[in-house]
């Protein structure tokens, strides 16, 4: 029973930040941040967590619409960095997911973060997504979302620039297979990508994916974040 508390709390903690991030991208606006910490979370630990579990989409707001962030949402993002660093044997996605926090970081917050030699911006590898199915790409890209970002380049954004058809079998095999949030992601992915088939009808689906994925706050703001690339007319 505690593990399951302790379980609602972090994913109530999550849903809180993806909506206020929802909302800073609707608006323009500062991600505002829910006060997550609770009665049984008094240091905030659960607050540190869900930025984990967010991870740079925290910022995405002030790097789609250039703005300082708020500091306290700043000084939130930095802790997360340097609470959570990955371990010798994280997963890939684990590691680019650190980085990708890293590199926001150093975008928004010139003081450093963790360790001695902790700022090193050297990418991972990512030479296990050249060799991956289609299926596993897609679903590899849309936990890898954060790092669908206008302008930016690292090996993943240039492997998913390899195979867009891949990355649009993925998106309506996620949308026939009903997971909502890895269509988000991929459909996230494939607006800043060029040569994506006409015939994906991509902003359509999108609107089907946010319409289905109902009151989670994790696909609203792919989408979100979707429609302002997209708009922005931005590409890789």
């Amino acid at each position: 029973m505690e593990q399951s508390g302790t379980s609602a709390l972090l994913q109530g903690a999550v849903q809180d930040l993806a909506t206020d991030v929802v909302s800073a991208l609707r608006g323009g606006d500062h991600v505002r941040m829910s006060d997550t910490a609770t009665a049984d979370d008094p240091e905030g630990s659960f607050a540190l967590a869900a930025v984990r579990v967010l991870g740079a989409d925290l910022l995405l707001p002030h790097v789609l619409f250039p703005t300082p962030p708020a500091p306290g949402a700043l000084a939130a993002f930095r802790n997360t960095v340097e609470a959570f660093p990955p371990r010798a044997d994280a997963a890939p996605t684990v590691r680019w997911s650190h980085w990708a926090m890293r590199r926001t970081l150093v975008r928004f917050d010139s003081a450093p973060a963790g360790p001695p030699g902790a700022d090193d911006l050297t990418e991972p590898d990512a030479a296990w997504l050249d060799a991956a199915t289609w299926q596993v790409l897609t679903h590899q890209l849309a936990v890898l979302a954060p790092l669908a970002v206008p302008g930016d380049d690292c090996a993943v954004t240039r492997a998913a620039r390899r195979r867009p058809v891949d990355v649009a079998r993925g998106f309506v095999r996620a949308v026939r297979r009903r997971d909502w949030q890895q269509a988000a992601g991929a459909g996230r992915w494939l607006t800043l990508l060029e040569a994506v088939p006409d015939t994906l009808g991509l902003e359509a689906g999108l609107d089907f994916v946010e319409l289905m994925g109902g009151n989670d706050p994790r696909v609203a703001l792919q989408v979100q974040a979707a429609r302002v690339m997209r708009a922005a007319g931005a590409l890789v």
